[in-house]
């Protein structure tokens, strides 16, 4: 039976229980400290509306914040994020556990434009360098924004247990990684000579960083557990690195493009045995390039693009049976693994 707060209200109003016996009740089921599994049209609107205040102060920053660059933009930051702290204090108190998450996740995304501010003053940055080019360009000067709002995050993670705030601490380490790159290499100015070799070198470390990502989304989800879906986003920013990176990773050899399919492939299987569907979608979204290239090997073909379009209705229906046999998938998959790693996964999902 699935319990909604509206059903401890009720049952407070008729005096069965009181309504501090119902608050009690509703933290206890964990439905008032974390994100529903409802999605309702409200929670899109939630979402939303924290991507946009994200964005509007990370990706969405322009050239004009050059005139606005230090102690304004310091301040700017700071009250930004001194404004999502008192919202999220306010929303917790009220058991809105959606609001309270985008919340404090926008605050720590202030913390990047606070550092860049700082620096800016410390006369760190001169040229053409802003904070536009953040998420856009490799600068190992961007390290100190990304250790400080990881620190920011393990503290408002630590305080507010939000599972939502984790997307901030994979994106930093995602980029912690690349911006590596010139430190590594032991300069900030790449050659023309270098070009390949520092390129090859961010794909690598992209991979690599993936890997690392899905480990360690693996290693919370053991220690976490799926009530509080801290391993979701951790998921998500891991996949998109390591598939990234293996996607960017130009061939011209079939069977390196051939074993890249049957990566995405191994992808499918994984996301079963997890049941984490991000591995599914970035797999079918690898084969559909791989199939993509096949597609230009066959440009001469009448019977290719016929076949690539049944090829595209059965994965519809896959998608379909996926959705309605997930468990059968998941138990079908897990069967093949040694009996310590099957207890592992069933550790995992109970």
């Amino acid at each position: 039976m699935h319990i909604k707060k509206a059903d401890l209200d009720t049952a407070a109003r008729e005096g069965i229980i009181d309504s501090d016996q119902a608050m009690r009740l509703w933290k206890h089921l964990g439905s008032g400290s974390q994100e529903s599994a409802e999605f309702k049209a409200a929670h899109i609107l939630y979402y939303l509306g924290g991507f946009v205040a994200m964005g509007a102060l990370t990706l969405f920053v322009t050239l004009a914040w050059d005139s606005w660059s230090g102690w304004p933009m310091l301040l700017l930051a700071l009250g930004f994020g001194a404004l999502g702290i008192a919202l999220t204090e306010r929303f917790e108190k009220r058991n809105y556990a959606i609001p309270s998450a985008v919340t404090v996740t926008f605050a720590v995304a202030t913390v990047p434009l606070a550092v860049y501010s700082v620096q800016h003053i410390l006369g760190f940055w001169t040229g053409n360098s802003n904070p536009v080019n953040f998420h856009i360009y490799v600068d190992w000067r961007w390290i100190f924004m990304e250790l400080a709002t990881l620190a920011a995050a393990t503290i408002a993670l630590w305080r507010y247990r939000m599972p939502f705030t984790t997307l901030l601490v994979a994106l930093m380490l995602w980029y912690l990684t690349m911006d590596l790159v010139p430190l590594i290499m032991g300069t900030n100015v790449i050659g023309h000579n270098d070009l390949g070799r520092y390129l090859y070198l961010r794909k690598l470390l992209s991979l690599w960083m993936g890997v690392a990502i899905i480990l360690l989304a693996f290693w919370i989800d053991v220690h976490s557990g799926r009530k509080h879906d801290y391993a979701f986003w951790i998921y998500l920013a891991g996949v998109a690195a390591f598939w990234g990176g293996l996607t960017l990773m130009n061939s011209h050899s079939e069977f390196s493009k051939a074993i890249y399919c049957l990566i995405n492939l191994l992808m499918l299987a994984v996301g079963a045995i997890l049941m984490r569907r991000v591995f599914a979608v970035f797999g079918g979204i690898g084969i559909a390039v791989y199939l993509g290239h096949l597609a230009s090997l066959f440009k001469s073909s009448l019977v290719f693009p016929v076949a690539l379009a049944f090829i595209g209705l059965l994965i519809i229906f896959a998608g379909i049976a996926w959705q309605h046999n997930e468990q059968r998938l998941h138990d079908a998959l897990t069967h093949f693994l040694p009996i310590p790693v099957r207890n592992l996964i069933v550790y995992i999902h109970n």
